[in-house]
């Protein structure tokens, strides 16, 4: 397991520390603690860290303009003021089921949003991961338990996707104008009987995907050919997402939790729940802005 130089961004302990991204037009990256309902903003340069309570569990935000975000939340999505924190709900997952909530999630390219639900205490195939653009909503992907690393290639024409509850990191063709599958996915990876469990994902500049292990204390790089080709260490046992940020995307900013852990767990691992910048020595690519709105 490869050791890079790192830093610890934020010494509050999450409890699921999830949904991390990065706004270059403000210089700030965000991420949640999901199960305390919780919303981090970090000014990168500074090193600063601001935490404000939600009113219900969030997973993802994404920059819609300068004033405001997308949040997706156990009920559906709803716009935030920047300024203020204000939020409005936009659309209602079309199951609203109050055993569910939002998990993983990202924006593709084309500003459509890709996100996952689940069960809350992670019921067996009850959750779904939704396509959501310009104020239209659809499931593409039903029956999922824990949906997780959730990215897309650089040209927008591959999409990533896990159930973490099954071990298989899936690859799909995208239609490069919606975001929307083009064909049936297939296996990048087959993590069955590994280490830990694939989580979150970002892909980089170079279209390699980077998905944290859950239980493995890493962060694993894969190639476009689906070839395990790094896997550097994260000082706690349940990294949860990895994202690039700061002015040249070339720091990872990796969430952990500590969901699950003993006492005992917890007296035995100091990096539980904190959130890290590693130096991997590879930039990312900016995260587009969501397309909310019909224009």
């Amino acid at each position: 397991m490869e050791q890079v130089p790192l830093t610890i961004l934020s010494e509050h302990r999450c409890h699921l520390g999830e949904g991390p991204v990065y706004d270059p037009a403000t210089g700030s990256a965000w991420w949640f603690d999901i199960l305390e309902r919780k919303l981090f903003e970090a000014d990168i340069a500074a090193g600063s860290v601001t935490v404000r309570d939600l009113p219900l569990m969030a997973s993802v935000l994404a920059p819609i303009d300068e004033a405001r975000q997308l949040l997706a939340a156990e009920n559906g999505l709803y716009v935030r003021e920047a300024a203020t924190g204000t939020l409005t709900l936009l659309q209602a997952f079309p199951d609203a089921d109050p055993r569910l909530r939002s998990n993983d999630g990202r924006v593709h390219p084309s500003g459509a949003l890709w996100i996952g639900t689940m069960g809350r205490k992670a019921e067996e195939k009850a959750g779904s991961i939704w396509w959501f653009r310009e104020g239209e909503i659809r499931r593409i992907y039903p029956g999922v338990t824990i949906p997780n690393a959730i990215c897309f290639s650089p040209d927008g024409r591959t999409g990533y996707w896990t159930d973490t509850n099954e071990g298989i990191l899936w690859r799909v063709d995208l239609d490069p104008e919606t975001g929307l599958p083009a064909g049936e996915p297939a296996i990048f990876f087959d993590h069955r009987g590994g280490v830990g469990g694939l989580d979150g994902a970002v892909v980089d500049a170079e279209g390699h995907v980077w998905c944290a292990r859950w239980g493995g204390s890493c962060v694993d790089r894969y190639a476009p050919t689906g070839a395990r080709v790094r896997t550097v260490r994260v000082p706690a046992s349940r990294p949860s997402c990895p994202a690039f940020v700061g002015a040249n995307l070339d720091r990872m900013l990796v969430t952990t939790a500590s969901e699950g852990m003993s006492d005992e767990d917890k007296a035995a691992e100091d990096g539980w729940g904190r959130t890290y910048l590693l130096d991997v020595g590879v930039a990312g690519i900016p995260e587009p802005r969501a397309k909310a709105f019909s224009s």
